[in-house]
C-alpha cells in the first residue's frame, strides 16, 4: 500500500526506535507533538500500529520503502588528491583513525544495510580485502580510465533498486544512513561562498527542480544519493540511451541527472547541517579536517620528498596536481618558500623508459647548463624532484626568439662532446613497443602494417648512412622547452641517450609544431646556422617520419594502458605519413612535394604562394 510521507515518518520512527511516549515519537519522526499524535491515531485506525508498536500490517506498509542495498563508487583515480593517490586510492586513506571506506561500510551496516557492492577500478587490488573483511561484493569497472562515474553505475545496472549511491571518499561525522527511505533523494550542504559543486534549486516541497555546475549561496549536492526503485528504472533508461554517445564518457552521473531532470521521478533534497558531510577534493582539504593526517599517513612519496629536501612532512605545503605531461604524473608543492615538482612514473612507463639513462642525462643536462631545475632522480623507482620555474610562458613555434633559442639549446647538447652509456634508436624502440602491443592483442588499424613497413624502409636507409651518434634529448618539442623570464631551459630527459641528431629535429617538427614540410626545411637553417644541404634536408625529414611513427605507436601503447591520447595520436600519424611522402619525393625527383618557403613565412604561419 502507498502511504503519505507523514505516515512513513511515524512508521519508520516506530520501526527503528524503542518509543514509550508521544514526545519521543515526535522527536524521532521530526514533527510537532500535535502532528505526531494525529498521525499515530490515523495509523492505529488503519491497523498499522498498536500503541507505540507496529503491527504486521504496519511492517507490510513499510516494506516497499526498505533500502535494498548500497553501491560504493571507488573506481576513480582521484587525480586532484595527488601525490598520495599515486600510492593508494583516496577511499583507503585513514582519516581521524579510520579508513574512509571502512567507516562508511560500518555506518551502512549499522543502519541494517548489509548488501553492499564496492565498484573498483584504479588500483583495484587494494580494495579486494574488503570482501573477506566486511562481506561486501566487489565489481571491477574496466572503463574507469576512459569514462567518468557514469561507467561505474553501468557496471551495476542490475543492482539498482532501492539503492544508496555512495562515494568511497566521503566522511560522515554521524551515521546518516537509514534502513527505510521514502523516495529518491540526494544529500545536500549549504555553501555560503563560491563553489564548483553541483548546485540545486528546489520547489517549496523540497524537490529538486534544477541542477547546475557552480554557484554561490546555494545548496549543493554533497554526499550520498538514494535511488528508489522507480527512480532507478527511469535513470537506467536514460543511462542506457546516452551511454554510447561520445560526449557522455566524461560526464558524471550527476550531469545526466541535470540534463534529464524532467524525465525522471521527483528527487528530494536531503539537507544536512554544517559539519556532517565532508568531501575532500584536495590534500589541503583533508589536512585542514585532520591536522595529524600528514604526520600519520603511510606514504613513501612524502618520505622521498622529506629525505631529498631535508624537511619535515609539515613543511610540505601548497600541494596541487600538475595537468601537463603525457607520460607521467606530477604534483606541485612548496617547501620553505621554494616550489618544486614531484614526478611519479606513469603506468606502463617501466616498459618503455630507461630510468637509469634518464637519471644520467639529468645530471649531464644540469652540468651543461641546459636544465638547472634538476634536484634529484631515483633511477630504480623512477621518481624525480625538480625546482619549479615561476612565470613561464608557453613555447610558441611561430615565435622566432623561442624557436631560435630552443634550437640553440639542442645544438649545444649535440656539440657538447658528452656521451652516455645508453643509446636510443627510434626504429628499434618502435619494434619493441609494437611487440608489446601485439602481445596485448591490440587491434591495429587497417593500414598499420603497410605504414610500418614503409617507415622501416626509411629507417634502414638512415642506418646505412652511418651518421655519428651524439648525445640527444629524444623528446625535444615545445612543451619540454621552458620559456622563463630569465632564460630558456630544456626539461624532461626521460628518453635522452646517444642517437641521431636528426631525430631531435624530427621530434621538434613531428610533435605538434604545426609546420608544413616546407616550413620545417626553412627552420633547419636556425639549427645549422646556414641553409641546410640537400643531404641534410633528406636526412632530417627521414628522421621526422621515423620519429612521428614511433610516437604514433607509443600513443597506441599508452591508450592500451587506459590513457586517452586524444588528438596527439592523429598528429603523430599524420607526421609519419607526410614526412614519409616528402622523403619519397626527394629521393625520386630531388624536389619536395610543395613550394619552398622562407623563415619569415614560418613566423607568419604562411607558405609562399
Amino acid at each position: 500500500m502507498e502511504i503519505s510521507h507523514s505516515v512513513f515518518n511515524v512508521l519508520r520512527a516506530l520501526a527503528q526506535h524503542d518509543i514509550a511516549n508521544q514526545r519521543q515519537l515526535a522527536a524521532a519522526a521530526g514533527m510537532s507533538l500535535g502532528s505526531a499524535n494525529r498521525i499515530l491515531r490515523l495509523c492505529t485506525d488503519d491497523g498499522l500500529t498498536e500503541g507505540f508498536r507496529l503491527t504486521s500490517q504496519g511492517y507490510d506498509a513499510l516494506a516497499p520503502y526498505k533500502v535494498d542495498n548500497a553501491i560504493i563508487m571507488a573506481a576513480g583515480i582521484s587525480a586532484r588528491f595527488a601525490p598520495l593517490s599515486y600510492e593508494k586510492p583516496k577511499g583507503l586513506f585513514e582519516v581521524r583513525g579510520e579508513v574512509l571506506i571502512e567507516r562508511q561500510i560500518r555506518q551502512l551496516k549499522e543502519a541494517g544495510i548489509t548488501d553492499i557492492t564496492v565498484v573498483v577500478g584504479y588500483m583495484k587490488e587494494a580494495f579486494f580485502y574488503l570482501e573477506d573483511a566486511f562481506g561486501v561484493n566487489i565489481v571491477v569497472n574496466p572503463t574507469y580510465a576512459t569514462r567518468n562515474n557514469n561507467g561505474t553505475l553501468m557496471q551495476v545496472a542490475d543492482k539498482l533498486r532501492n539503492t544508496y549511491i555512495c562515494s568511497s571518499d566521503n566522511y560522515y561525522a554521524r551515521n546518516v544512513f537509514e534502513p527505510y527511505q521514502y523516495q529518491a533523494c540526494y544529500a545536500s550542504v549549504f555553501s555560503e561562498g563560491e563553489t564548483a559543486e553541483h548546485c540545486v534549486e528546489c520547489s517549496s516541497r523540497g524537490m529538486i527542480t534544477h541542477v547546475q555546475q557552480g554557484g554561490a549561496g546555494v545548496w549543493t549536492l554533497l554526499g550520498y544519493a538514494y535511488f528508489d526503485a522507480s527512480f532507478s528504472q527511469a535513470f537506467l533508461d536514460v543511462l542506457r540511451r546516452e551511454y554510447y554517445q561520445p560526449e557522455t564518457a566524461p560526464k558524471l552521473w550527476e550531469d545526466l541527472l541535470a540534463e534529464h531532470l524532467r524525465e525522471l521521478p521527483p528527487m528530494m533534497l536531503d539537507k544536512f547541517e554544517p559539519d556532517v558531510v565532508y568531501e575532500f577534493d584536495y590534500l589541503s582539504d583533508l589536512c585542514a579536517f585532520d591536522r595529524d593526517f600528514m604526520a600519520n599517513v603511510d606514504s613513501a612519496i612524502l618520505d622521498n620528498i622529506c629525505r631529498t629536501l631535508a624537511c619535515e612532512r609539515e613543511d610540505i605545503v601548497g600541494v596541487e596536481p600538475v595537468k601537463a605531461g603525457l607520460t607521467n604524473l606530477s604534483v606541485l608543492f612548496s617547501v620553505h618558500g621554494v616550489r618544486y615538482v614531484y614526478r611519479h612514473p606513469g603506468d606502463g612507463t617501466e616498459e618503455i623508459v630507461n630510468r637509469r639513462s634518464e637519471a644520467y642525462a639529468l645530471r649531464l643536462a644540469k652540468r651543461l647548463g641546459l636544465d638547472d631545475t634538476y634536484v634529484f632522480a631515483e633511477a630504480d623507482e623512477g621518481w624525480k624532484i625538480s625546482r619549479y620555474v615561476d612565470d613561464c610562458i608557453p613555447f610558441d613555434y611561430r615565435n622566432p626568439q623561442h624557436v631560435r633559442g630552443a634550437l640553440e639549446l639542442v645544438r649545444r647538447l649535440h656539440e657538447s662532446g658528452e656521451t652516455s652509456p645508453w643509446s636510443f634508436d627510434f626504429a628499434q624502440e618502435t619494434q619493441h613497443v609494437t611487440k608489446l602491443l601485439r602481445d596485448k592483442w591490440y587491434p591495429f588499424p587497417a593500414d598499420f602494417d603497410a605504414l610500418s613497413e614503409r617507415i622501416a624502409g626509411i629507417a634502414q636507409r638512415l642506418a646505412a648512412e652511418g651518421a655519428a651518434p651524439v648525445m640527444c634529448h629524444n623528446d625535444f618539442y615545445g612543451p619540454n622547452v621552458l620559456v622563463g623570464p630569465d632564460r630558456m631551459r630544456l626539461i624532461d630527459w626521460e628518453y635522452a641517450a646517444m642517437g641521431d641528431y636528426g631525430c631531435d629535429l624530427g621530434n621538434f617538427f613531428a610533435q605538434g609544431s604545426g609546420y608544413s614540410v616546407a616550413e620545417s626545411v626553412a627552420v633547419l637553417e636556425l639549427y645549422f646556422g646556414r641553409p641546410a644541404t640537400a643531404q641534410e634536408v633528406l636526412h632530417c625529414l627521414a628522421c621526422t617520419a621515423v620519429v612521428g611513427f614511433y610516437w604514433y605507436v607509443w600513443a597506441m601503447y599508452k591508450e592500451s594502458q587506459g590513457n586517452a591520447m586524444g588528438e596527439w595520436l592523429y598528429k603523430w600519424y599524420r607526421s609519419a605519413i607526410e614526412y614519409a611522402n616528402a622523403v619519397d619525393a626527394l629521393r625520386g625527383s630531388g624536389k619536395l612535394p610543395c613550394e619552398s618557403c622562407t623563415l619569415s613565412d614560418v613566423w607568419m604561419g604562411k607558405e609562399a604562394e
